[in-house]
């Protein structure tokens, strides 16, 4: 199972319109930071967490030539915006990917792109044609992975990530519930929500992914969904030993049956 992190930027990605700080001017490539979204390869399936609102440049920069599903995490624009996109699949006579999410972010897909659940008046250009599976907290087998809704907070909101073998991802987290951790033990490898060095009321702080990342106690934390208060070089040499900045390309491959 391979596994390659597409984008690790904030809802607005990094470098955000108009900034002049130092990191949104940086030329450190890790600096620059498309909205967040991972594609993991098992076999010859394609399976992708969240279909960002750079899902187009992503699928193009990484040479993704076919996708069999995508894993919903909630309904915020920049884990859904790229949904239209998925119809690029059907013009090469492709089966569209298979979609799932909770019943709430199922919901919100088919009223935010109402066109492409019957609602169209003409077909224009094409319609996603792809259908939506809504998963609870329940495993589910997928490709012979056995996927793991965790739940999360954010904010209020209560999302979902994945456990996919050693691997997890909690993306877009202000809080784990405790009946979240027992789903994480023995991981290897975990890619978390660490947006910025000062708190915020729907994303974990770095220092509060840091306390997380040691009570789950995996062998590498990545951090994900980093805003441009953060400069790679510089913030990462304050991180402990087995916490790690993420960044847009990393890549890495864990054992899918663990």
């Amino acid at each position: 199972m391979r596994i390659t992190l597409l984008g690790t930027g904030t809802s607005v990605g990094v470098p955000m319109i108009a900034c002049t700080c130092k990191t949104c001017r940086s030329n450190d490539p890790r600096d620059k930071r498309l909205r967040v979204s991972v594609l993991i390869e098992h076999g010859v399936k394609n399976i992708l967490i969240d279909t960002s609102a750079d899902f187009r440049q992503q699928m193009l920069t990484h040479h993704v030539t076919h996708l069999e599903a995508v894993l919903y995490t909630h309904e915020h624009y920049d884990h859904i915006a790229g949904f239209d996109d998925l119809r690029a699949f059907q013009f090469l006579k492709q089966k569209p990917p298979i979609c799932f999410a909770s019943p709430e972010t199922a919901r919100h897909i088919r009223r935010t792109f109402e066109y492409a659940f019957g609602a169209a008046r003409q077909a224009g250009g094409g319609l996603p044609k792809v259908e939506i599976i809504e998963i609870d907290k329940q495993p589910f087998n997928l490709y012979r992975l056995s996927i793991t809704p965790i739940p999360l907070f954010h904010g209020t909101l209560s999302i979902f990530g994945f456990r996919i073998g050693s691997f997890a991802y909690l993306t877009d987290c202000s809080a784990i519930p405790e009946v979240s951790f027992p789903l994480l033990k023995n991981l290897d490898t975990l890619v978390l929500d660490g947006l910025r060095p000062k708190p915020h009321p729907t994303h974990l702080s770095i220092p509060q992914a840091i306390d997380i990342s040691k009570r789950i106690a995996p062998r590498i934390t990545y951090l994900t969904h980093i805003n441009h208060e953060v400069m790679h070089e510089k913030v990462e040499r304050t991180l402990p030993e087995t916490v790690r900045l993420g960044y847009d390309g990393l890549a890495f491959e864990l054992d899918g049956s663990a």
